[in-house]
């Protein structure tokens, strides 16, 4: 892949809190919202909430990461990262009627337009260049003709490379049949799905010690994708729309690890199996992951699993006996995952050091047992240019 042979530095999971979807969270006096209270050292904070009964009542907002442009830029260079396609941060849509969604979504298309195109260079002349995943008003009621006006809004923006979509759809998942019309938009479109959790598990089954953020953030969260593109799969979408583009957020939670034994289960009910073309496992080899696992041990996992996916075809012939060397699947499964550092959330302690959310990440990629130079800078960088069609590297 000729756009691997440089090390360029690609970030295409970082979110951000558009100005005015702020001001309209500040506005609001139920969750999702934006509030001010006075911490215990007198001092007036505002907080973000965005799930009821949230830990710690809801997150600090006193950091202009969450908003500011400039501040995005000053963390690409301090990390030296190049480009960034940047997100709305969840939560989304869904909570709104869709008249108000539909409104919404179309001017924060907008705005992630025009915060991309009008990125100033560094100080230094160093020019840093900012792309961005796009909203959907996906609520329930939504029309089909609202959401392909939005999807045909994003595709006329230069700087808008895809969606960013949750797990509930329209409301009753991504397996509905009444997104059938929108996978094929954004697949005439060639726009990429980013598939990303907001609401975890159900608060319940965290129990009544106090974890903070842990439970929901390092497993709620990865088993809410883990359910989602599962469920898509099952429906046979990517069957029947097999060039549409869907990364998974964190590394797709527990699908490469539960592969296996989904596609057993599907084997055990012929109702469920006669639906798909292909073994479960082929599917994988079909989805993009970011490389959000922190560990090189993960990363390589998930390497192993979505390369072997290819051979996974239904036939007669045994997968296993064909899947070839593992070092061979290893690097074919490179090509599938791309670098992401979930900024603005997990900051560093201190103001000196760097975010580990970058640091463990790329030290991840750089320790995967079998990646070569050339794999190594495809997820930092070169899968992104080709997957995003960024064209040249700069």
């Amino acid at each position: 892949m000729a756009a691997a042979s440089r090390r360029l530095l690609v970030d295409v999971h970082t979110h951000v809190y558009l100005p005015r979807y702020v001001s309209f969270l500040r506005s609001r006096t139920s969750v999702p919202r934006v509030f001010s209270r006075t911490t215990p050292e007198g001092k007036t904070e505002e907080r973000l909430l965005i799930l009821d009964a949230e830990p710690s009542g809801g997150r600090p907002m006193g950091s202009q990461q969450f908003w500011d442009r400039a501040e995005k830029l000053r963390f690409m260079d301090k990390h030296g990262i190049d480009i960034s396609i940047v997100s709305t941060a969840n939560p989304w849509l869904d909570f709104l009627p869709a008249a108000t969604a539909q409104v919404l979504a179309s001017e924060l298309n907008s705005d992630l337009e025009e915060y991309c195109s009008t990125s100033p260079n560094l100080a230094d002349g160093t020019l840093k260049q900012l792309y961005g995943f796009g909203l959907l008003p996906l609520v329930p009621e939504a029309s089909s003709a609202s959401l392909l006006e939005i999807i045909q809004q994003i595709s006329n923006l230069p700087h808008l490379k895809g969606v960013i979509i949750g797990s509930r759809g329209l409301g009753k998942g991504l397996d509905d049949d009444a997104l059938e019309p929108v996978w094929a938009a954004i697949e005439k479109a060639a726009l990429v799905v980013f598939l990303h959790p907001h609401y975890g598990v159900d608060q319940k089954e965290w129990g009544e010690k106090d974890n903070g953020h842990v439970l929901p953030l390092a497993l709620g969260f990865p088993f809410e994708t883990t359910i989602a593109i599962t469920r898509l799969i099952l429906s046979g979408v990517l069957d029947r729309h097999p060039d549409l583009r869907i990364l998974l957020a964190h590394s797709g939670g527990a699908l490469p690890q539960l592969s296996s034994r989904l596609a057993s289960c599907i084997d055990h009910d012929p109702v469920v199996a006669s639906r798909l073309q292909h073994d479960a496992r082929y599917y994988l080899g079909k989805l993009y992951f970011d490389a959000v696992a922190y560990g090189s041990e993960e990363l390589g996992f998930v390497s192993d699993t979505v390369g072997r996916a290819e051979k996974y075809v239904k036939s007669g012939a045994s997968a296993a006996a064909s899947a070839g060397a593992g070092g061979v699947q290893r690097k074919l499964g490179s090509r599938r995952m791309l670098f992401g550092t979930d900024h603005p959330f997990f900051p560093p302690l201190g103001e000196a050091e760097k975010w580990k959310s970058v640091v463990e990440n790329l030290e991840a990629i750089d320790g995967v047992f079998g990646w070569d130079e050339a794999e190594q800078n495809a997820v930092r960088g070169g899968n992104a240019i080709e997957l995003f069609g960024l064209g040249k590297i700069p």
